[in-house]
């Protein structure tokens, strides 16, 4: 299910999510000071369009807290309203349902990306 899962949501729903997270973070990348967040942006890019058999595994401290704070304000709140609103659109269907909670986990993401590895 991996690969094809992969391959589908690419199609469907996943390039438009890694490009909206790529473009976040070449907006970030335009300041010295946000290089750091703009590469923690890339990083996720590649997790928004590959997302099937990968897990978010959320820690950190108060260095993440802050930099999850200013993130949200400046640029998570859009990406989550994206991600949320495909993730309802998708669930809508019931082959659309797999599809809708990766999108769901990554509204997840996008509220709190700073602090979370993935594996």
């Amino acid at each position: 299910m991996g690969c094809l899962g992969n391959l589908l949501w690419f199609l469907f729903g996943g390039a438009l999510s890694g490009l909206s997270w790529g473009l976040a973070g070449c907006l970030w990348c335009l300041s010295i000071v946000g290089i750091p967040v703009g590469i923690q942006c890339f990083k996720f890019a590649g997790l928004s369009c590959f997302p099937f058999g990968k897990e978010v595994y959320y820690g950190g401290g108060v260095g993440s807290l802050l930099l999850n704070l200013i993130w949200l304000i400046v640029s998570g709140i859009p990406l989550a309203i994206e991600s949320v609103t495909i993730g309802v659109i998708l669930c809508l269907t019931i082959v659309g349902i797999p599809f809708g909670l990766q999108h769901f986990k990554l509204a997840k993401l996008a509220l709190m990306p700073f602090g979370a590895e993935v594996r």
